[in-house]
C-alpha cells in the first residue's frame, strides 16, 4: 500500500512537472517565436511551480534527502540521538500541528479571491501547503514512534 501511494504521489509530481515544462515551452514559443507573450502562461507557471515544490516536499522527498546538520548527531551516542530525534520531531510535528488550523482557515478564506488572469481560487493555489503541514505531522509522529523503538539512530540517513 505504501509503495502504491508513493508511486501515485510520484506520478502526480511528474505530471505537474511535465505540465510546468509544457507551459514553459508555450511561453517561450509565444514570446520569442511570435513576439506575443501570453499572460496566462506566466501565472500558470508560477502556480505549477508552487504545486511542484510543495507536493514533492510533502509526499515524494524522503527525510534523508532533506537538508540536515548532523555535526552533533555524528558524535552523539545512541541515547542522545534518540532524545534528539524525539525532541526534534516533537517540535517539528507539534509546530506543524499547531499551525495547521490557522493555515487551513487562511487557505479556505482565500477561496473568495482568484488569480488575476486565470481566476484560479487562491485556495487551490495554496492547498498543497496544508498538505505539507499534514505530511509533517504524520512523518514526525512516525519518526517519534520509530525513535522510541530504537530505530533510525545509526546515521543521518533515516526514515527509509
Amino acid at each position: 500500500m505504501r509503495r502504491g501511494l508513493l508511486r501515485f504521489a510520484q506520478g502526480v509530481g511528474a505530471a505537474l512537472f511535465a505540465t510546468l515544462f509544457g507551459v514553459f515551452l508555450v511561453q517561450i514559443v509565444a514570446r520569442f517565436g511570435f513576439n506575443r507573450p501570453l499572460p496566462w502562461t506566466d501565472e500558470l507557471a508560477v502556480i505549477l511551480y508552487v504545486w511542484v515544490i510543495l507536493w514533492a516536499a510533502a509526499f515524494i522527498v524522503p527525510e534523508r534527502e532533506h537538508v540536515a546538520f548532523d555535526l552533533v548527531w555524528n558524535v552523539a551516542g545512541r541515547r542522545t540521538r534518540r532524545a534528539m530525534r524525539i525532541v526534534g520531531h516533537l517540535m517539528l510535528g507539534g509546530l506543524a500541528a499547531w499551525a495547521l488550523p490557522g493555515c487551513w482557515d487562511y487557505v479556505h478564506f482565500m477561496q473568495r479571491e482568484g488569480t488575476p488572469v486565470l481566476g484560479v481560487p487562491f485556495m487551490l493555489v495554496f492547498l498543497p501547503f496544508v498538505a505539507l503541514l499534514v505530511s509533517l505531522v504524520i512523518r514526525s509522529s512516525w519518526a517519534v514512534w520509530r525513535a522510541a523503538q530504537g530505530h533510525d539512530l545509526d546515521d543521518a540517513a533515516v526514515a527509509r
